[in-house]
């Protein structure tokens, strides 16, 4: 059964450093001697960098697929230093005052506590077994169709198709070893031409419809021509789809109502806020081009 994994709105972990680094060096910030005792990973011209700060960015990364080893720490480090500092002498001009990183900052606030208050939405309501077990029954009474246990043999040209065929008539049992020496599928040629159980639907058209009009223990008369080729299909047995067990995709489901849940709760801001939206607003003007030097 497929489930529609639903991605739930929250903030990158470099989107949170990015701001934090704007705060960090503003002329509010404390120096490393007063700030608070979290601990610290470094400090740049007395702003520190937490290990909070840095952790968070290695969990990140390791969602990417990157490792946490000591090298990859350090090298982070060294970029959020750089950051920071580069941020800083940002600062000392003055660049955090001008409209446009001005509303970048903002923008950028904006979009982390909305996302702080989609994460305490769904802490706060958790979705319950007996919500679970509805929406599994749902999904469940939807799932219909048939599985199909069947081999193949895969060739190039139709007439290598039409020659195999010539043997099975002559004997059906050498289907296995026929496919291991003439398939061209890489996947299955080791194995027979066994395709397991699978969905027809799964496959390409052609070859599912050839497999939906065979009988249990035949092969197709007729080469069947897809995209990567000429096909030989035995058809070993058929049963009908049976939906995975609760447990097996309770992660999906838990994850499919948080969305549809944080979904009705924003439609829920949206009825009783006042939002206008200016159609007709013109774009702002673009900025004018500097003078050319005197001469």
């Amino acid at each position: 059964m497929r489930l529609i994994q639903s991605g739930i709105l929250l903030a990158s972990a470099a989107s949170l450093l990015a701001l934090g680094a704007c705060g960090q060096h503003s002329k509010d910030a404390k120096p490393a001697a007063q700030a608070s005792a979290e601990p610290i990973a470094a400090t740049v011209n007395g702003t520190p960098i937490s290990r909070r700060a840095v952790d968070m960015m290695v969990r990140e990364s390791a969602a990417s697929g990157r490792p946490d080893t000591p090298e990859s720490r350090k090298a982070l480090i060294d970029h959020l230093a750089l950051q920071v500092l580069v941020s800083q002498e940002a600062v000392s001009k003055g660049l955090d005052k001008t409209p446009e990183v001005a509303e970048q900052i903002d923008a950028v606030r904006q979009s982390i506590l909305a996302n702080a208050y989609i994460r305490d939405f769904i802490k706060s309501n958790p979705v319950t077994d007996d919500a679970l077990k509805a929406e599994y029954e749902r999904v469940k009474a939807t799932v219909t169709g048939t599985e199909y246990k069947a081999r193949h043999i895969l060739v190039e040209k139709e007439s290598e198709a039409r020659d195999i065929i010539a043997k099975l008539n002559k004997n059906p049992g050498a289907f296995d070893k026929l496919a291991m020496e003439k398939s061209k599928d890489q996947g299955s040629k080791d194995k027979g031409g066994d395709l397991g159980w699978f969905d027809p639907r799964r496959m390409v058209p052609e070859f599912g419809a050839a497999l939906a009009k065979l009988q249990k223990g035949k092969f197709t008369e007729e080469p069947v021509k897809t995209q990567f080729g000429y096909h030989v299909i035995l058809l070993e047995d058929t049963r009908p789809i049976e939906p995975p067990p609760l447990d097996e995709v309770k992660p999906q489901l838990t994850q499919q109502l948080q969305q549809q849940n944080v979904m009705k709760q924003l439609d829920a801001l949206k009825a009783k806020a006042k939002i206008e939206i200016v159609a007709d607003a013109p774009a702002a003007a673009p900025p004018a081009p500097a003078s050319p030097p005197a001469k």
